[in-house]
């Protein structure tokens, strides 16, 4: 098996799971929270988010070492037939959004199962994946700043203000009641973006190379998670401070019900 052959099969299984993620994000979106269609879609996505993600380092991986054998279509491209642009947008950057992926869906995930002991997300591997995104944020910036690609300075961004805003949540000994769930919506909302961001620019290589570039695809996603985090975060606290001012009202403003 050739290395391009490898990266198909890569490719035939990262479309494989990440299709029906990129469908099921909106169902626990929409859906009742707290409900068993929430709960059982979220799971299905986080499952399918995990294996994505994974599968795109190992894509990215792939690219690294073998930039244009992975990428065959691009060797005549005017602008990506230089196999170092090659390595930083579809090596470099594919690996860091990819571990954002896995980061944000197991912090996500945790934050929820979790949510009556925040301690218990204190992990090895949970801190592990926060060093882990802070290692790949910084080499993304430094990868965009050595091959002249502000798109990669600009998105690293993003991994920045993930580990900044898990640690601070994670440090905490004694988070409020709120907390728990306004992290988890950061995050699952915040997988929600790396995957179509990833899907629109990557997705659209087969067909416009130079499209992966393009502000615009990048600004869609980000614009609309962006808009659905701030919404339910508005949400969440608005009930949350119904039910504190209320509290002998109805069990269906609990906030357990969110989960």
């Amino acid at each position: 098996m050739t290395e391009h052959d490898l990266f198909v099969v890569l490719i035939a299984i990262h479309i494989t799971t990440g299709a029906p993620g990129l469908i099921g994000f909106w169902i626990p979106v929409l859906a009742q929270k707290g409900g068993e269609r929430h709960k059982w879609w979220g799971k299905i996505f986080s499952v399918l988010m995990l294996i994505t993600g994974t599968v795109a380092m190992m894509m990215a991986t792939l690219t690294l070492l073998y930039p244009m054998p992975t990428h065959p279509h691009l060797v005549d491209h005017p602008e990506f037939s230089d196999p170092v642009l090659v390595q930083g947008i579809f090596g470099w950057m594919m690996f860091y959004l990819g571990l954002l992926t896995v980061n944000l869906t197991w912090y996500g995930w945790r934050c929820a199962v979790n949510k009556r002991d925040q301690r218990k997300n204190q992990t090895a591997l949970n801190w592990g994946l926060q060093a882990a995104l802070l290692a790949a944020s910084a080499n993304c910036a430094l990868q965009g700043v050595l091959i002249s690609q502000p798109m990669m300075i600009g998105i690293s961004m993003v991994g920045f203000a993930t580990v900044a805003t898990n640690v601070w949540f994670l440090m905490k000994t004694d988070p409020s009641p709120i907390e728990w769930l306004l992290e988890h919506i950061k995050a699952i909302v915040g997988t929600g973006i790396s995957v179509y961001t990833a899907f629109f620019a990557f997705g659209a290589v087969r067909l416009m190379p130079e499209l992966a570039l393009a502000p615009g695809l990048w600004a869609i996603p980000l614009v609309t998670g962006l808009a659905l985090i701030f919404y339910h975060r508005h949400k969440v606290t608005q009930r949350f401070t119904q039910r504190t001012a209320r509290p002998h009202q109805r069990r269906s403003m609990d906030l357990d019900a969110a989960e």
